[in-house]
């Protein structure tokens, strides 16, 4: 079954579902005036309807990442709420049915039962169809609880990245990644201050960021950049720009004086805080007297995303090189031009995903809607001799909290084997 079908009969499940739990509500309120049930029922079709053509659009066409979480997390939590809600509905169907039977047997063995009472409906139990609506709302709440405790709740990730034809020097050498600051998203500025202290607290030797340092325009970094600025390590910061960083999505891709200039500020800021931002260029990291190189380009990435990056100028006199690490914002860069035309480079560092910010992450298991968008969405990647890392991010973007997948801070152990 291709994925069309596979969509087409979720979508049909989750409407019967819908329709299943809508009678069940409207059974229950029957106190609700004509005017509140009619309001109801509106906004029921018209929400659940939506949505699941929201979801082919969200799957087939090129919209924005932002609208597309929004539309596939909403998507999820209505449908695992009533999901929540299915067992109770079940349980009363299922108690009305053997009162039926139970009514049937006592006729046929002609009990003196009142045929008035016999024929009379079983009504729905009041209590089970309430309790579906509460168990419903779980989801709903975790929503809200990740605004409040997941949108700062920076977690550390340890990943061993091993690199057969590294240096000795490098071998056991600490790389820190950062990605997706979202600076216009954030409202707690003692919280993010915390998540750098955690990752200074690592110590790393050098770092990474990859891109998005802002939702729209330089300004927004403002009040955040010297928090930022002291984002420091003994071999330096290398940086990347990501496809928020351009000012594509207020300006258009059109180049104005405005949008020049928003751009000219960006670099300008990545100087300021002590970032070398890699536009397309290349630097070699020497320890000991070895070197491996360090590749960064600008945005590229699939479909509507931008494709600013030029491999060709970022690769240019690295041969000599055993080891390139790429800063690339957008991990669908990887398959895109990367493992088929620059099958030198060992590893490849992004962002951009988010994680959809709502999911699960556990050590053996993770799962989250943007799996259906992105292959490489969250973690270590590998195929043959290349690997990606795909980190979630710093901060988010459209919902202002994270549910499972927090917010992250990578801490890499370079190994020769």
């Amino acid at each position: 079954m291709g994925r069309t079908g596979f969509l087409t009969i979720l979508c049909l499940i989750v409407l019967l579902l819908d329709f299943y739990c809508y009678k069940a509500i409207i059974s229950v309120f029957k106190k609700w005036s004509v005017k509140t049930k009619r309001n109801f029922t509106i906004a029921w079709w018209t929400i659940n309807i939506l949505l699941v053509i929201g979801v082919f659009a969200a799957i087939y066409l090129n919209l924005l990442l932002t609208v597309r979480a929004i539309i596939l997390v909403a998507f999820f939590l209505l449908s695992v709420g009533k999901v929540f809600m299915l067992p109770f509905l079940l349980i009363d169907d299922l108690r009305r049915f053997f009162i039926k039977l139970f009514r049937l047997i006592r006729k046929k063995a002609d009990h003196p039962v009142k045929e008035a009472i016999v024929g009379e409906p079983i009504s729905r139990s009041s209590f089970l169809v309430k309790a579906g609506l509460v168990a419903a709302a779980v989801p709903l709440s975790s929503l809200s609880w990740g605004i409040i405790s997941g949108a700062y709740d920076y977690k550390i990730k340890r990943v061993k990245l091993v690199l057969p034809n590294l240096p000795k020097a490098f071998d056991g050498i600490k790389l820190g990644q950062i990605s997706d600051i979202h600076s216009g998203s954030f409202y707690n500025k003692t919280a993010v201050k915390g998540g750098v202290e955690m990752l200074l607290a690592e110590k790393p030797d050098f770092i990474f960021f990859t891109g998005d340092l802002v939702n729209n325009l330089t300004n927004e970094v403002r009040e955040y950049q010297d928090i930022f600025s002291k984002v420091k390590a003994p071999l330096g910061v290398y940086s990347t720009l990501g496809n928020h960083d351009y000012g594509d999505y207020y300006f258009g891709r059109e180049n104005s004086p405005a949008k020049v200039k928003n751009l000219q500020d960006m670099i300008t800021t990545h100087k300021l805080m002590g970032y070398d931002l890699l536009m397309n260029e290349n630097r070699r990291l020497k320890v000991d007297g070895e070197e491996i190189g360090i590749l960064g380009i600008e945005n590229w990435g699939m479909g509507r995303f931008p494709k600013y990056g030029k491999m060709e100028l970022a690769h240019k006199n690295t041969e000599d090189l055993p080891v390139k690490l790429l800063l690339s914002h957008d991990p669908s860069h990887w398959r895109g031009e990367v493992l088929e035309k620059y099958q030198d480079i060992d590893a490849m560092f992004s962002g951009h995903t988010h994680g959809m910010q709502f999911g699960v992450r556990l050590k053996e298991f993770q799962w989250s809607p943007v799996q259906y968008i992105y292959k490489e969405w969250a973690g270590l990647y590998k195929e043959k001799a290349q690997q990606l890392y795909v980190n979630v991010g710093y901060g988010f973007l459209g919902y202002p909290g994270r549910v499972g997948i927090l917010p992250e801070i990578t801490i890499f152990e370079l190994k020769r084997s």
